[in-house]
């Protein structure tokens, strides 16, 4: 066996995440597959059919609920550190969808997060996460439905957190996050705050939460399931349950999108004109020369271009399947497919800008930022 395949997954919230194989982390962390459950969903999501949504931990008590349209409630949220990208877009469309299933949804903006892993003061954070609510409300978010706060402001979370302080030990939050500075352990914390938030009383709990997230913030899940195990006697916590989507490949061919490399990626606020550039200089999983692609055919499994249409630009399962059928026999051209792609991805840009900026005054409100 290579060492490659001898080292074990490390799945960092703070860090760099790279999953070479999806299936070894049911083995090394207990994650379940997901696609086992997909044939009893009442009304499967698109990254629940195509399998960008992979694995889960005790999902069953959600699906119970959302079977039987019983209360249950879906939590995640944004660290605030800059404009909406393709990672935070598709964290924001999973709980969209699972308010529209009937859950209450609860969105946090993590500025305690943000200044403890990034620096970012709470006043420069309170001005990106107007403009990061204002994103989510465009996409589709009912307020009137839902719970949308920072955590620097809600007391509630922070109560939480100081409660928590009494259920863990230096070691365990070793054990859980490696040595970290003390900031990241308290916002650790706090992010347990947020998940178990909507089991309060104040909230109509306690009642099953999913937490929709990357696979790269289990590290969260495990804490706070532990915490509320602990805190169950007080609080009559259910374990929060969550779903895992992949990590998306950087445009230009890196394992991760990442904003230290800019041409990896681009938010939903950038120029039309620069987001067409980063698709036309996209790696691909083409061949060197026209011939030996319409003799090989195409490698979409290795292909950025390919993974954000499946992701999220084309919705019609059908066509994504064409796509990938063109590609794979050689009927698609790289250049051919980077155009189309760019043709559909400007679109929904242009069209969500508009609608984003409809609502930077609604939330400001909700944020109460003057």
């Amino acid at each position: 066996m290579s060492t490659a395949k001898k080292r074990k997954t490390v799945l960092d919230p703070w860090g760099t995440t790279i999953v070479e194989d999806y299936n070894r982390l049911y083995e090394e962390f207990g994650i379940q597959p997901f696609k086992s459950l997909l044939s009893e969903m009442p009304n499967p999501g698109m990254y629940m059919r195509r399998g960008v949504i992979f694995g889960h931990r005790d999902f069953e008590l959600v699906l119970n609920s959302m079977k039987s349209r019983e209360k249950f409630a879906v939590m995640s949220g944004i660290k605030p550190t800059g404009e909406f990208h393709l990672g935070t877009l598709m964290t924001a469309r999973e709980i969209i969808y699972f308010q529209q299933q009937g859950a209450t949804a609860f969105y946090c903006i993590a500025d305690i997060e943000a200044y403890e892993d990034n620096k970012i003061p709470f006043e420069k954070s309170e001005k990106i996460a107007v403009g990061n609510v204002a994103d989510l409300l465009a996409l589709g978010f009912d307020p009137e439905r839902g719970c949308i706060y920072r955590q620097y402001k809600e007391q509630r979370v922070r109560d939480l957190a100081v409660l928590f302080g009494r259920g863990v030990t230096l070691a365990t939050m070793k054990a859980i996050y490696g040595e970290r500075n003390i900031g990241l352990y308290l916002s650790a914390l706090v992010q347990a705050g947020d998940i178990l938030m909507p089991q309060l009383k104040d909230f109509d709990g306690p009642k099953p939460t999913v937490v929709p997230v990357g696979v790269d913030q289990d590290a969260h899940l495990r804490l706070t399931r532990d915490l509320a195990s602990k805190f169950r006697r007080k609080f009559n916590f259910i374990s929060p349950s969550s779903t895992y989507h992949k990590i998306m490949k950087g445009l230009d061919g890196s394992p991760k999108m990442a904003k230290r490399s800019p041409m990896s990626y681009f938010t939903l606020h950038e120029k039309p004109e620069s987001i067409a550039k980063k698709i036309s200089y996209a790696f691909t999983g083409g061949r060197p020369t026209v011939e030996e692609q319409r003799k090989l055919g195409g490698v979409p499994e290795i292909c950025p271009v390919y993974e954000i249409c499946m992701y999220h630009f084309v919705e019609d399962d059908d066509d994504i399947v064409r796509v990938y059928h063109d590609c794979k026999s050689g009927k698609l051209l790289c250049g051919e497919h980077k155009a189309q792609t760019t043709e559909i991805v400007l679109n929904f840009v242009r069209e969500h800008q508009l609608k984003r900026r409809k609502f930077i005054d609604k939330a400001r409100e909700i944020l109460q930022v003057n």
